[in-house]
């Protein structure tokens, strides 16, 4: 079946892998359960279009996006349209802070799927950064005719979820490496392994992901392996990452970083793809 070219990642987010499909999606070989437990802006997802597939996040505020994308697509549109006719800096500032108030609780999840939506497509940068207290914190964007409504997509992406067996989870990647079974291939995008003191970002979730993390991610990557199960993981290209999968595949990939609140950080950067 032919896949959907309209299919695409609805947000832009930290690390996205639009840019590396070319390398990434060759090493997906198997044609069981697709897994991605680190599923961010979904771009390897979206371009592989598997009929059987596991996603999960631990971001909350994302995976209520898929699942209003999912079951309420067209009341999504109409509450983005909302936000299109009284986009202003004004007014993102108003929405921007409705999570630190009272009346958040009560948002319906299509109002709070709508408001990510709205933030991700008018802040600086596209950057989806939270502070120490979970709070979405990055600035007005200022951007002429942003897409706030990309109605193709949305039914592309709300069809996709329907037509195919497509399980939605949020919590610990642990918890959806657990259903990995021989056959299914599972592909890794975990924060990535900070590079220098200054690029310790962690603004996917307020939690932070640091070697510790890695070290227990390695771990995880070796009990797939020994299950017979094939993966495949993007990271930062450092010394820390080499030494922990040094009896695995890694592959030299460059990347151009666009999100960066400092101009001067953006440009090529090299990653790795690490695979058994």
């Amino acid at each position: 079946m032919a896949k959907n070219i309209l299919l695409s990642p609805i947000l832009k987010w930290v690390g996205g892998k639009r840019q590396l499909l070319n390398d990434i999606l060759p090493l997906i070989q198997s044609k069981g359960t697709y897994i991605e437990p680190f599923l961010g802006g979904g771009a390897v997802l979206f371009a592989h279009q598997p009929k059987k597939a596991i996603v999960n996040d631990y971001n909350s505020e994302l995976m209520n996006v898929y699942k209003v994308v999912k079951n309420n697509p067209e009341q999504l549109i109409k509450s983005l349209q909302v936000h299109y006719v009284n986009n202003s800096e004004e007014y993102f500032y108003e929405i921007r802070e409705l999570d630190r108030t009272e009346k958040y609780k009560l948002m319906s999840m299509i109002e709070k799927a709508s408001r990510i939506i709205y933030l991700n497509k008018t802040c600086y940068n596209g950057l989806y950064r939270v502070n120490s207290s979970g709070y979405f914190n990055s600035p007005y964007g200022r951007y002429k005719n942003p897409n706030i409504v990309n109605i193709p997509v949305i039914r592309a992406m709300s069809k996709y979820f329907n037509d195919n067996e497509i399980t939605l989870l949020q919590g610990d990647y642990k918890e959806a490496l657990k259903k990995a079974r021989r056959g299914s291939f599972v592909y890794l995008d975990p924060p990535y392994m900070p590079i220098s003191s200054s690029a310790n970002f962690t603004g996917y979730t307020e939690n932070g992901f640091g070697y510790k993390q890695q070290q227990e991610l390695k771990k995880e990557c070796d009990k797939l392996r020994e299950k017979g199960i094939k993966f495949a993981q993007s990271n930062s290209d450092c010394t820390e990452i080499r030494e922990l999968y040094k009896e695995y595949t890694i592959k030299t990939v460059q990347a151009k970083r666009a999100i960066n609140s400092n101009s001067a950080k953006r440009g090529d950067v090299n990653e790795v793809l690490i695979y058994a």
